[in-house]
């Protein structure tokens, strides 16, 4: 068992991983992009113009953390302009070398070329992220060559990584829907989700396939929305589409699906076979794009008003005017609309979100080179409307970044907007209530049949939405206050079902509806649900139990082969060794069985196995095949019987930090610092402690393949102690350093080192 003998080192570890958040709303990412080609920015403008492959960069440096030889690229289409310095970058930092920065390896920088408040876009992925996953986003400064180009928006790429953090996969059907030529006056063909018939070539121009196949599901998804909307549900997440027309919508988000491109959203088919629609490219939300597709909205009164139901009976909206032709979901829309009206905008907390950014970003704001607009322009356009004739970013043109325009001011347009709007009929009329929402039994026992209940006024209909496995659809059910299902008396307004608990959680919402609109409880399901669990089995003395496990390894502890994997620590209580020939481990409870201990596989007394959960069987050693969803989702272990011994439902993970049990093989689970095959730690650092980490050290390269070096950066120059630790508390390396101290790490197994230089600890990462 590890010793104690590093338990600050660890607790600091685990600090430090959270404080490096690279989508922090609070803070400003530094990004220090390095070439060897003085003209660099001739290259990047090349390679926009023709095959736009990714130019090398000699570095690239991340709030301090330095990348070697890094893919750059120039992205975007009305916000690039090869006449401006300040253009949208893509960084991607695993071109040529396996490089990540807390677990990203895509990077997408916005130039903020249409918004003078520069809010628009991480304001409008903050608000929306209460609705449905989409992006993280926030800003950072841009300099190239050691020349401080400006800021920029930061959100989060849509690619496989995204798609298998928030739906648990990432090879199944992946749909950019935008024109792969990109939009403009002469595009004739757009990602409407028009059926065109069953060649998929009729597709192409309007839509940019990011999977390896997937036009028949799409052209699938296209022929149900026309033909046979009554099966919608089997191939379309219906409730998040529906959250984001809702937002495109209220927000005045035209450049977007429901505007004149029908453009800027993904779709992935998940395990399920449902499409999820994502949004993407907010920049222009807040009424800053003004094509409808059907006209545009040339003045401000247009954008307040715009018609919440635009398109309802367009057929080349097929999204709006299908999905609102069936009564409930037209009723879930309104409602889904209602909340956000009421959440964001009729209680100002856009705008307290809106000041708390621009409060953030204000200095550099005001020392960008090469902004589009004016500091001025900035500090006034979250609520009043300005006006710009080009600023230093660019020449622009009448409606381009910088050009001649006008832009509306957030508030001027969002409190009118939703003034206008929830004085409509639509959102006056009476909505039902619910309320008392209860469960027969608190912890129902696996397999057992429970009853949920709820108090619902001014209702002709309620619904149950359950579902047992995290990122399944929610299956909707009738409830009935009929007196027969737990509900008391017939029509006393309460309402009951009576459902089965088939897995260890179960997560759920209400939905209750009459002729005018609808009520869910949460509001905001189903995004956000009410969760009822049997709990994680209580550990027993002498039991085999899930101890520690890790979803997200980028940097603490690599298998045999060297890849840094999820890995699943059990932990024996007992005095006597255990036999686990034809145990099971699993990440679905609908199938404990999927993974099955080797036989002969033992576990001595008080001591630890790790199960790497990657999906390979064919290395040596312990290997499930399943891997573990960062996003959250359960583990299993059962016997030979497949009965559950041991369990636990989890929330979303951090990267490099682990999910354990305190106190150790007994204790509840809690996030913590990783201490693989060793005892569950939990405690803080002292401040004496923190007090200590003021000494300037880095280390290069790092990750490192063959050495590194440490330099040290002290006025004082002085012999100091250094030591380096692997995860087991283990001293490996031990010498003094002055200023610079190279050390060999080509016998080192693969795997993250901590690095202590008198009391500061830095991370160095071996590969």
């Amino acid at each position: 068992m590890k010793k104690n003998l590093l338990l600050f080192v660890f607790c600091l570890l685990s600090l430090q991983i959270q404080a490096q958040n690279f989508y922090d709303l609070n803070t400003v990412q530094t990004i220090e992009i390095t070439f060897a080609q003085s003209n660099w920015d001739q290259l990047l403008d090349a390679e926009k113009a023709g095959s736009e492959n990714y130019i090398m960069a000699q570095s690239v440096t991340i709030n301090g953390t330095i990348f070697d030889s890094v893919g750059v690229k120039y992205k975007g289409n009305s916000t690039y302009n090869a006449n401006q310095t300040k253009n949208p970058f893509h960084i991607e930092l695993d071109t040529y070398k396996d490089h990540e920065y807390d677990g990203y390896t895509d990077i997408k920088l916005s130039n903020v070329a249409n918004d003078p408040s520069f809010v628009r876009e991480v304001l409008s992925y903050q608000i929306l992220r209460q609705y449905m996953d989409a992006p993280l986003s926030n800003y950072a400064t841009v300099t190239v060559n050691g020349s401080l180009i400006g800021l920029y928006s930061n959100s989060e790429s849509i690619g496989k990584k995204f798609v298998n953090k928030y739906f648990y996969s990432k090879d199944n059907t992946f749909v950019k829907c935008n024109p792969p030529a990109g939009a403009g006056p002469s595009t004739t063909d757009y990602p409407n989700l028009v059926y065109q018939g069953t060649d998929s070539s009729d597709y192409y121009d309007a839509y940019e396939l990011k999977s390896d196949a997937g036009w028949n599901e799409l052209i699938d998804l296209c022929d149900t929305l026309k033909n046979n909307i009554a099966d919608i549900e089997k191939v379309l997440d219906v409730d998040r589409a529906l959250w984001m027309l809702a937002f495109d919508n209220s927000f005045v988000n035209l450049d977007s699906y429901i505007g004149g491109f029908a453009q800027n959203y993904y779709l992935y088919r998940n395990d399920y076979r449902q499409f999820i629609p994502i949004v993407w490219d907010l920049n222009e939300s807040f009424g800053q794009f003004a094509m409808t597709g059907s006209g545009n909205l040339n003045s401000n009164a247009a954008k307040q008003q715009l018609s919440h139901l635009l398109h309802e009976n367009d057929a080349n909206f097929p999204l709006i005017s299908q999905l609102l032709s069936i009564p409930m979901y037209k009723r879930m829309y309104l409602a889904h609309y209602k909340t956000m009206l009421l959440e964001n905008f009729d209680n100002n907390t856009y705008l307290t979100k809106g000041q708390a950014l621009q409060t953030t970003i204000d200095a550099d704001v005001q020392a960008d080179p090469n902004k589009f607009f004016t500091y001025a322009n900035f500090t006034s356009n979250l609520t009043t409307d300005v006006s710009s004739g080009g600023g230093p970013g660019g020449p622009g043109g009448p409606g381009g970044p910088g050009g001649g325009s006008s832009y509306i001011g957030i508030t001027n347009l969002m409190d009118a907007r939703s003034t206008y709007l929830l004085a409509l009929s639509d959102f006056t009329q009476t909505e039902p209530t619910i309320s008392n929402i209860l469960t027969s039994v608190a912890t129902p026992a696996l397999g057992s049949t429970f009853t949920i209940t709820t108090t619902v006024q001014d209702e002709d209909d309620v619904y149950l939405g359950y579902r047992s496995a995290i990122g399944a659809p929610f299956e909707r059910v009738l409830m009935y206050d009929d007196g027969l299902h737990n509900d008391g008396a017939a029509g006393d307004g309460v309402y009951g079902v009576d459902v089965v608990m088939s897995t260890i959680m179960m997560q759920y919402y209400i939905y209750a509806e009459n002729a005018n609109i609808g009520k869910f409880s949460p509001q905001r399901a189903q995004h956000e649900f009410y969760t009822i669990s049997s709990g994680s089995i209580t550990p027993v003395g002498g039991d085999v139990v899930i101890n520690e496990f890790l979803a997200s390894n980028s940097t603490v502890m690599a298998d045999q082969d060297g890849e840094f994997d999820d890995w699943i620590e059990l932990y024996n209580n007992g005095t006597t060794a255990m036999d686990l020939s034809n145990y099971h481990l699993s990440d679905d409870s609908t199938d404990l069985l999927q993974w099955q201990f080797p036989t002969g596989t033992t576990i001595g007394a008080n001591d630890y196995l790790i199960i790497w959960a990657d999906n390979d069987g064919a290395q040596t050693g312990l290997h499930a095949n399943f891997k573990l969803s960062a996003g959250g989702e359960g583990v299993y272990l059962s016997d030979t019987g497949g009965v559950v011994l041991d369990a636990i439902v989890y929330p979303a993970q951090v990267t490099d930090t682990t999910y354990g049990r305190f106190p150790n093989g007994t204790g509840s689970f809690r996030s913590m610092p990783p201490t693989f095959d060793a005892e569950n730690m939990t405690s803080i650092v002292s401040v004496d402690i923190l007090q200590q980490q003021a000494l300037n050290i880095q280390a290069f390269p790092n990750p490192a393949r063959v050495s590194f070096q440490i330099n040290v950066a002290e006025e004082e120059e002085k012999e100091r102690l250094v030591q380096v630790y692997d995860l087991h508390g283990r001293v490996v390396y031990q010498n003094t350093v002055t200023s610079s101290l190279t050390i060999a790490t080509s016998d080192w197994a693969a795997g993250l080192y901590l690095v202590s230089v008198e009391g500061t600890t830095i991370k160095v990462v071996v590969q």
